[in-house]
């Protein structure tokens, strides 16, 4: 699939991998590796924000993938984001969906929407959101709804 074709089909929460299709290099190559690593990956779906227009610059849409979270003893030290503009020439898939019953906690940025988290169960998530404090954050459901929609449109992952 293309960046734009993510941007306006993959749902806040889908598992995407990303690639520039070049085959990974031997491992003695490290700065080859390190290279191929940036291009080739998988992060959850969490923002989507439409093309801008200001007086000074404009920017086209894009999607934001969140990585993965780094740190000790239970302490976040680093996240990992990385933003897509939909004219991006690597390749995309949606590895998974949000599920039937799994709920997003999601607050609003700007305009916008962005995940924070996914959990399995309404349980958890006000589990989780009482202990992550976001003052603004509410609770979206997953409905059979928007999955069959996913189905019908054939968006399924691939």
């Amino acid at each position: 699939m293309s960046a734009q074709q993510i941007f306006a089909e993959a749902t806040l929460g889908s598992l995407i991998a990303y690639s520039n299709n070049v085959p990974k290099p031997p491992a003695r190559f490290t700065k080859k590796v390190a290279a191929w690593e940036r291009n080739n990956g998988t992060g959850r779906l969490v923002r989507k924000e439409p093309a801008r227009e200001r007086p000074t610059y404009s920017s086209p849409p894009c999607f934001t993938l969140h990585e993965g979270d780094f740190g000790s003893g239970g302490i976040i030290l680093v996240t990992v984001m990385r933003t897509y503009t939909t004219d991006s020439d690597l390749h995309f898939r949606v590895i998974e969906r949000p599920k039937v019953g799994q709920v997003r906690v999601i607050q609003n940025v700007g305009d916008n929407i962005e995940l924070l988290h996914l959990a399995e169960n309404r349980e958890a998530a006000e589990l989780w959101l009482a202990k992550a404090g976001y003052s603004r954050a509410r609770l979206e459901d997953v409905t059979a709804d928007e999955v069959s929609a996913d189905v019908v449109e054939g968006r399924a992952a691939a």
